[in-house]
Parts: C-alpha cells; sequence; structure tokens
C-alpha cells in the first residue's frame, strides 16, 4: 500500500502547482466565513509571512515540504488580500431610515430589472441634506411600473424611498448587500415619482462621463435590436449582445429558468468562449484564405490577437459585469497561452484564471456565479484530459467518415452537457434550490443553435448595426433565439420541469466543491476518493425546517404545514417568501384561499384557527393603531405573537413576542419549536459584525 500511495503522489509531480489557487481561495473563503471583522494589521502581518514561507521554499530538500509552504504561503495571501480589498472599497451606505428623499443623481446605467420592476444604477451627486461624506457612492432605484427609462448620462431628480441594501430573506441565505458592498452600491430605492431631467451645475468626473458614455452607446444599440427583432426575441437578444435585460419579457425568463437556460440570459463563460471562439476561427479562415499573408505570419498567434480583441470589446459591449469580467479573463489567458506557445485549455491555464480572478475579486468565492463556472470547467478540461482520441483511419468513405463524426459528436455533446451539469449541481442546489429534471436534453438542443446561429448572429450584428447593415445577421439571431425560446417552452411544461430541493448545512458545499476539485485535479484512479465529497450535497440530508418564517421588517410572515408554507400576507415580500420556502425545500402556498384556511385574517393582522400547524398571531399596522380590542384577541391563546411596530403590550401573556424592534436589531428570522418552548436563528447573527452589514451594530 505503501509503495502505491507513494506512485500516486509521483504522478502529481506536475500537478502539484494546480492546488496553488484552491489554497488561495481557501483563504478568502475563511475571511468571508468569519463573524467579526479582523483587524486590518493582521493582513499586514501575513502578507510578509506568506513571502518568508515562500522563500524558506529555497531550502527545502523534500517536495511534500515545499508543497506544504507554498500552500501555506498562499493559504495566509487569500485571507489578506481578501481583507485588503474590502478595506479598499469601503463607501458610505445609507441609513435604515427609509425617509423619501429628493435624490440628485447621474444616470450611470439601465439595470436589471428587479421584482418590483424597471430598475436605474444612479450615482448620486446629492441626497436630501445628507452631507457630502455620508453621500453613496453608487445607488439602485426602483421605478414605478410604466414609468419611462432615462438614457444613461442625464442627470436626474426624483423622490425616492431611501434604505440600504437588503439584508438576506432568512437567516443563512445569500447575503446581497455584500455584493452591493464590493460594487459600491450604498443605497437603494423606490421612486415615489417619474424621474425629471435636470441641469447640472458642473460636469461629472471624467472617469464617471466615460462610463456614461459607453452605457449610453449600449442603451442605443439596445433598443435598435429591440426595434429589429420585437420584444419577444429582442429582449433576449439585447441581453445577450449589451447586458440590459429590460426588455425580456418574464414569461420567457421562467421558461428558460425551469428548462435550465436560464445562464444564457447572463453573460458569461459560454457568450466569452462562442465569442472569442468565433472571432478566432473566423481570422485564422480568413488568414489561410489568403496565401501572401499566410506565408509572413503566424495565422494562429494573429487570430489570437483578434480573439483577445474580441473578447476585451464584448466586455466593454456588455458592461462588464462581474460574471462577464471573470470570463474575459479567462479567455484572455487562453489567447495570451497560444501567444507564447502554451496549450490554449488546459488546467494550468485554468488555475492561473482562477487566481487571476481571486486577485482582482477575492470576493468572487462566495458567489455561485464563480463557483459554477470554474466548477464546470474544471471537469470538462478534466473529462478533454481523459477522453480517447482513436486513430484517425486513412481512406474511408466519406458517408462512414460523416455517421463516425456525427456518433463522436453526438456522444461528447452528451458527455459535456451530463459532467457540466454534475459539476455545478450542488451548487443550484445550495444556491438556487432548483434542479431542472430536463435540462440535460435542452441544453443539448441549444448549444449547437446558440453557437452557430445565435451568438455568431449577434456579434456580426452587434458590429455592423452602427453602419447600417446589421440587419440580416440579427434576423439570423432573432431565428435561433425563437427556436431555443421554444425548447425552453417544452421543457418547462414538460411533466415535473422543477424539483425543489431544500438546501444542506452551510459546511456541505465547500466539501462538495473541494471533493469535485480532488476528482478534476488528482491524477490516478485515487482521484475517485474525492467522489463522496463531491457528492456531500446529495448524501447528507437537510436540515429540520422551521415552524415559522419572519422577513427583515416583520411585514411579511409563513407558517410551514407539512411540506408546504402558507403566507399570511401572500402579497408582500412574496420575493424573500419564495425564496425562504424553497431553501427550505417547501412550496409556497401564495393564494388567500390557502391562508383563509387556517387563520382569520384581516387586512392588518391574522390569529390562528382551531387547527393552524401553530397557534400564531401577527399585525402589521405600522402606525395606524388596530380596532379596539384586536390586539386582545391576537394575544389570547397564542404561541407566538409577531408585532411590526415597535409596542410590546404588557397585558400579551404569549411565551414569544417579538416586535419591529426586535427585527430592527436581528433581522430576518426563522423560529423552530423545541419541546415546549422556541428558538429563534436571526439573520443578523448568522452574518456577523462586517462592513456590509447592518442594523446589528449602530456603528
Amino acid at each position: 500500500m505503501g509503495a502505491w500511495l507513494r506512485d500516486q503522489a509521483d504522478l502529481q509531480a506536475d500537478r502539484w502547482t494546480l492546488w496553488t489557487p484552491v489554497a488561495f481561495g481557501g483563504g478568502c473563503g475563511l475571511y468571508f466565513a468569519l463573524l467579526r471583522e479582523p483587524q486590518a494589521w493582521l493582513a499586514w502581518v501575513l502578507v510578509p509571512l506568506a513571502a518568508l514561507l515562500l522563500t524558506a521554499t529555497r531550502w527545502s530538500v523534500w517536495r511534500a515540504t515545499t508543497m506544504a509552504l507554498v500552500l501555506t504561503a498562499s493559504f495566509l495571501a487569500g485571507f489578506s488580500v481578501a481583507k485588503l480589498r474590502t478595506q479598499s472599497v469601503r463607501a458610505p451606505v445609507a441609513d435604515a431610515a427609509g425617509r423619501a428623499q429628493w435624490v440628485e443623481a447621474w444616470v450611470v446605467d439601465i439595470a436589471s430589472p428587479g421584482e418590483g420592476g424597471q430598475r436605474l444604477l444612479l450615482a448620486p451627486v446629492r441626497v436630501g441634506d445628507w452631507p457630502a461624506p455620508a453621500t453613496p457612492i453608487r445607488a439602485r432605484v426602483t421605478l414605478r411600473p410604466g414609468t419611462p427609462l432615462p438614457s444613461p448620462g442625464q442627470l436626474v431628480r426624483l423622490l425616492a424611498l431611501v434604505n440600504p441594501p437588503p439584508q438576506p430573506a432568512s437567516p443563512g441565505s445569500y447575503d446581497f448587500a455584500r455584493d452591493s458592498y464590493f460594487q459600491s452600491i450604498g443605497a437603494v430605492g423606490l421612486a415615489l415619482e417619474p424621474p425629471q431631467v435636470a441641469v447640472a451645475d458642473e460636469p461629472p468626473p471624467w472617469r464617471l462621463a466615460l462610463t456614461m458614455r459607453i452605457n449610453a452607446t449600449r442603451w442605443a444599440l439596445t433598443q435598435k435590436i429591440v426595434q429589429t427583432l420585437g420584444p419577444e426575441t429582442g429582449g433576449l437578444a439585447a441581453a445577450m449582445t449589451t447586458g440590459h435585460e429590460a426588455f425580456i419579457p418574464s414569461a420567457e425568463v421562467d421558461n428558460l429558468r425551469a428548462a435550465g437556460l436560464a445562464h444564457i440570459i447572463s453573460i458569461s463563460g459560454v457568450h466569452m468562449a462562442i465569442v472569442g471562439g468565433f472571432t478566432f476561427f473566423l481570422a485564422r479562415l480568413l488568414i489561410a484564405a489568403w496565401p501572401w499573408l499566410a506565408l509572413r505570419i503566424n495565422g494562429k498567434k494573429a487570430a489570437a490577437v483578434v480573439g483577445l480583441l474580441a473578447v476585451n470589446g464584448y466586455l466593454v459591449l456588455s458592461g462588464w459585469p462581474p460574471p462577464a469580467q471573470r470570463s474575459a479573463i479567462t479567455a484572455s489567458i487562453a489567447f495570451a497561452a497560444i501567444l507564447v506557445d502554451r496549450q490554449a485549455i488546459s488546467l494550468h491555464a485554468l488555475a492561473l484564471a482562477a487566481m487571476a480572478v481571486m486577485l482582482l475579486q477575492p470576493e468572487a468565492v462566495t458567489q455561485p456565479g464563480f463557483q459554477m463556472s470554474f466548477a464546470a470547467t474544471a471537469a470538462l478540461v478534466a473529462l478533454a484530459e481523459i477522453w480517447p482520441r482513436p486513430v484517425k483511419e486513412i481512406s474511408v468513405p466519406w458517408p462512414i467518415r460523416l455517421a463516425q463524426s456525427a456518433g463522436t459528436w453526438l456522444l461528447a455533446s452528451l458527455a459535456i452537457s451530463f459532467v457540466a451539469g454534475i459539476a455545478t449541481g450542488p451548487f443550484a442546489i445550495q444556491h438556487f434550490n432548483r434542479v431542472s429534471s430536463w435540462g440535460l436534453f435542452a441544453n443539448l438542443a441549444a448549444e449547437p443553435i446558440a453557437s452557430f446561429l445565435m451568438m455568431p448572429g449577434l456579434a456580426l450584428g452587434a458590429v455592423l448595426t452602427p453602419f447600417g447593415l446589421g440587419e440580416a445577421p440579427l434576423k439570423v439571431a432573432g431565428f435561433a433565439i425563437g427556436l431555443v425560446n421554444q425548447v425552453a417552452a417544452w421543457a418547462a411544461s414538460a411533466p415535473q420541469a422543477q424539483v425543489v430541493v431544500a438546501s444542506r448545512p452551510d459546511w456541505t458545499l465547500p466539501l462538495s466543491f473541494f471533493g469535485l476539485l480532488f476528482v478534476c485535479l488528482w491524477r490516478g484512479p485515487f482521484r475517485w476518493a474525492g467522489l463522496p465529497l463531491a457528492l456531500a450535497i446529495l448524501l447528507v440530508p437537510a436540515p429540520r425546517p422551521p415552524a415559522i418564517w419572519a422577513s427583515a421588517d416583520g411585514s411579511a410572515v409563513a407558517v410551514r404545514a407539512g411540506k408546504d408554507a402558507i403566507l399570511l400576507r401572500p402579497d408582500v415580500k412574496l420575493f424573500g417568501a419564495e425564496l425562504w420556502s424553497r431553501r427550505r425545500g417547501l412550496t409556497a402556498l401564495e393564494t388567500e384561499a390557502a391562508r383563509d384556511q387556517a387563520f382569520d385574517c384581516d387586512h392588518w393582522s391574522c390569529t390562528a384557527k382551531p387547527g393552524a400547524p401553530v397557534r400564531l398571531s401577527a399585525a402589521w399596522n405600522l402606525k395606524r393603531p388596530l380596532k379596539d380590542g384586536r390586539l386582545d384577541a391576537l394575544c389570547a391563546g397564542a404561541e407566538v405573537v409577531i408585532l411590526r411596530n415597535d409596542f410590546r403590550p404588557d397585558s400579551c401573556a404569549a411565551p414569544l413576542v417579538l416586535t419591529g424592534r426586535d427585527f430592527a436589531v436581528g433581522g430576518s428570522a426563522e423560529i423552530y419549536r423545541e419541546g415546549r418552548g422556541w428558538r429563534i436563528v436571526w439573520a443578523q447573527s448568522t452574518r456577523g459584525r462586517r462592513p456590509w452589514t447592518w442594523g446589528f451594530d449602530p456603528r
């Protein structure tokens, strides 16, 4: 056994460096998992310590010692880089008062629409009477339905309810405020009136002006695409070209999500690979078709330069969102490898790309996009390493060669879709709690359409539209999008199109990620020892769901009834209620009829009927008083009373009474029945005291 293990270790002679970004990412992950913000001096101490460990490798005799030093140094460096990045992006955040404020701001971009409607990304000039040091750098404001959208680059003035970025919908769920922090978005708001164009006293800073000029060009191209193709196909075409999702019909998004094709909406690795690969192939073909030029330059390297320019041009055109930035870095490293005579697609190139992304954006390790894209890419490159390469036969009749090629292509497509689905499955379960039953077949049908028709048509259309020649390629892309929508509609309407799967304990996702990487990076049969770890998401049972959920302000409450979640206010905080119910593997009952079977509700309150899952009473009046005697009726015989305002009645004899003051400190809550008592898990307690949290620590 010892000899066999030594042989397995010898097989990894050129693979140890692949674990360097894994260790670096582990250090980043540890930093973001902390419940208390470490002091800044710790990062400045760990940086020279990591350098000292790397220097010590010069005197190391054994390979195992060298790798231990390198991996430890990488781990410490990842922790330090994450801390320093957090310090460098610190920016003002709005307070939690939630007052209506007059906001004067530059329209930076048209943000992706949310549940409430269209949204603007603003660069505030002034907010109410706030001093300049307290004014957020960026704000995201939701407009009322039907409000005309201003163009990027305009200075607008609007009345809006301004709040800090939202807390997690439930304890332990995804923290959107953390993403906002690293994007310098310090406020979110709801516009109470349509924005009015204002006159600027002074021009914006040159960097902001350049950004808005680029975004204005992108917005004009978006409108041109939608006008050419119509909203049915033009909305999706614009989203994949410029990153603007403002015109995609909601039904189309639902079908794509149910079919497992929602990844084509967000510009990421697939789009960069298709655009970069298409331009690389086209440039190399044109060079080869010109003998004079082909004899004088290296066609492959020249095509790589063209592909590099295309990828970075597409990054600018898409509005450089974080997923597109990560994908552009990865594609750029692949083309750079060609320029220095290295293999373009390899695990070493992928490791270098991952390290580059984490050095620039260490917060990416917490984001589903980074986790899924690099897990899928690592799995596919590992698959390519072990894929059999049969010797090509000589003088084979073309019908036989065609049949063989078609069979090989079909088998490879099935393997690619299957492996990519398996690699991203743990993250889809843990983050989105949805499994698309027909996603494998939908992706198998949609990928050739996207690769050979849709993305090339969009690329040519975007380049030729400024010259008035983009209509024909856009029509081809629109035809391809129609085919993709038909595939999505078929998969979404199939039986059991989506299966809701409850999230597993938090520790299972890092364990699955490590197991998946071990299977991909280790060489030899011992790699399959990581398979049980990779399947931890499926093997470990889901934790027991809570009996009650309450939103961060106490305005929405849900009660578990078996496998269902009864929403006491189906029209309030529906997005958060759906996120929580899916995370716990429950089906949200979004109708008043389902609620009224177990609860007696009026406009401002609910009390439990006999036979309700929990004797719960709740009131949502914030300023208006309840009817006389209603508060006493809420407390009579209730096990749990939830009040949105700060008033705690002395006469309420319920075992557990929560008020608005409790939610202001703790955020959203999950309430578990423990014997004869109750246990509360607060969102702010699971978030800790970090720069992107608010409400838990007034400072």
